[in-house]
């Protein structure tokens, strides 16, 4: 024999028989489905607010919700979709990337990279140049201070 609440057993003994659960999902979704038909353009938590307000029995959100996915319904919209613009073409385009296999001679294309370290209380910046065609670190510079602009215009210099 097995324990059983009060409250679970007239919870138990007072909830619809299956073929009343049936016939009430059936009701909500034809229903669910006349408002659609009659105003196209609201989703599901409008279309359950309607219900819930105009007829005598309720629907919740996500019972509309799931009542939607399984008609198949979808609202339309009336808003215009904004799309945004299309980018504005690169000031500086990349140019090493076009002219990547057509070089034929070293220091004819040089990158740079910075690199900042912070350790303790240091902070250190360190610039290389490297020779595109050789693939050799051609000069490095180090500043100690923060956006210092001289490593750059010396390792420029140097080679």
């Amino acid at each position: 024999m097995k324990v059983v609440s009060r409250a679970g057993f007239y919870k138990w003994k007072n909830r619809d028989s299956l073929v009343q659960q049936v016939h009430r999902d059936i009701l909500v979704a034809t229903t669910i489905e006349q408002v659609h038909r009659n105003h196209r353009t609201h989703g599901y938590r409008w279309v359950a607010a309607f219900i819930r307000i105009n007829y005598t029995f309720g629907c919740s959100d996500s019972y509309a919700y799931k009542i939607f996915r399984f008609l198949g319904i979808k609202s339309e919209t009336k808003h215009q979709v904004h799309r945004q613009p299309r980018k504005v073409k690169d000031k500086y385009p990349n140019l090493i990337y076009s002219t990547w296999d057509t070089m034929d001679r070293p220091r004819q294309v040089i990158v740079s990279d910075m690199t900042a370290f912070h350790i303790s209380y240091f902070y250190i910046e360190i610039t290389f140049y490297f020779d595109v065609f050789t693939k050799q670190i051609l000069t490095r510079k180090m500043a100690e201070r923060r956006g210092a602009r001289n490593q750059y215009v010396e390792g420029l210099e140097m080679w």
